[in-house]
């Protein structure tokens, strides 16, 4: 039986204020994940610093409107909410028990700027609306483009939580970059220096 990671020291630096909504969402993940498959079993032992702190590193690009394409156990989407009240999320998921679980804490956690969606990213019918839409651990970004593009307004962005392989995803996905008109597509690194595993971000503007 695996037991959860000690909260890392940077967890209150990266949540300030909000750092106990954090530890609620955590706890309730811990506690419910395994059962409900939404996290393997494998994952207590690293579900702050692989998961958490790896999502909410990210909580600074965002503005505005913002899609979390496939939220599944809330990562991405469920994190960045509480780390940015000020900014609106829209959590699209397309299974039943995941978007029952996003509700359920949406409700338990007094988060009043989420929207949550039961869709696929290639059903939604909103149009390109938003200001911005993220993912993480989908799909390759050749993949992941025509997904999440589409939902992004003229001027809009794409932030995208990569693992390592970043960089080689971003040159298997020329296609869809030139598709989609995507511009200034780069990788970054944020975390260095402050997070064990450092997270890659695919951040490009949409047309």
């Amino acid at each position: 039986m695996s037991t959860l990671e000690p909260e890392p020291s940077e967890a209150a630096e990266l949540f300030g204020a909000r750092i106990d909504v954090a530890r609620q969402f955590v706890a309730a993940l811990a506690e419910h994940g395994e059962e409900r498959g939404l996290i393997g079993p494998l994952e207590l032992p690293r579900l702050w610093t692989r998961h958490v702190l790896n999502s909410v590193i990210a909580a600074p690009l965002f503005a505005g409107r913002v899609g979390d394409v496939g939220s599944g156990a809330g990562l991405p989407g469920l994190v960045l909410a509480i780390a940015r009240p000020d900014v609106e999320w829209v959590l699209i998921e397309p299974m039943e028990r995941r978007v029952a679980w996003l509700n359920e804490q949406v409700s338990e956690l007094g988060l009043e700027n989420i929207e949550v969606v039961r869709a696929r990213a290639e059903d939604w019918r909103g149009g390109p609306v938003l200001d911005a839409a993220t993912a993480r651990a989908v799909s390759a970004l050749r993949t992941l483009i025509p997904l999440t593009a589409p939902l992004v307004r003229d001027g809009g962005r794409l932030i995208l939580l990569k693992g390592v392989n970043a960089a080689a995803e971003v040159a298997a996905a020329e296609k869809q970059i030139k598709k989609f008109r995507l511009s200034d597509v780069k990788v970054s690194v944020l975390g260095e220096g402050v997070l064990a595993e450092p997270t890659r971000v695919v951040t490009a503007n949409v047309r």
